[in-house]
């Protein structure tokens, strides 16, 4: 219930303003790379074309991210971050860098193996 509500929940990230989840997470998959083409996206998203669509258009309007065609195919379109974008995502990194910092603080070198461990676990489970 707690990761429900976290994933409802928006939050600031550097000047960009308040963000969903799904919102910030497609300014990470995006990445600081030159751009990453729409359909990549929502292959690395694990989401419809339409869906990463809708959300590319949120953060459009938001002057996070810009839509430019595909120089090499004139059917696919790049997606990139602006300098808005790009500040949202390294906060977004620092805001994942502390948390881990201050989780660290609290466990044992022991602990933590085992978090990870753990955490490495639940991914590959919920993957399959």
């Amino acid at each position: 219930m707690q990761l429900q509500r976290l994933e409802k929940h928006p939050n600031t990230f550097g000047e960009a303003g308040p963000l969903t989840p799904s919102e910030i997470h497609t300014i990470d998959a995006i990445g600081l790379d030159e751009g990453v083409l729409m359909s990549e996206l929502a292959n690395r998203l694990h989401i419809t074309k339409g869906a990463v669509t809708q959300i590319i258009i949120r953060l459009e309007n938001k002057s996070l991210v810009k839509r430019t065609p595909n120089p090499d195919d004139s059917r696919s379109v790049i997606v990139s971050l602006t300098d808005l974008g790009k500040g949202a995502f390294r906060a977004h990194e620092e805001m994942h860098l502390q948390f881990y910092s201050e989780l660290s603080s609290q466990l044992t070198d022991h602990e933590i193996e085992i978090f990870e461990t753990c955490i490495a676990k639940l991914c590959k489970y919920l993957k399959s």
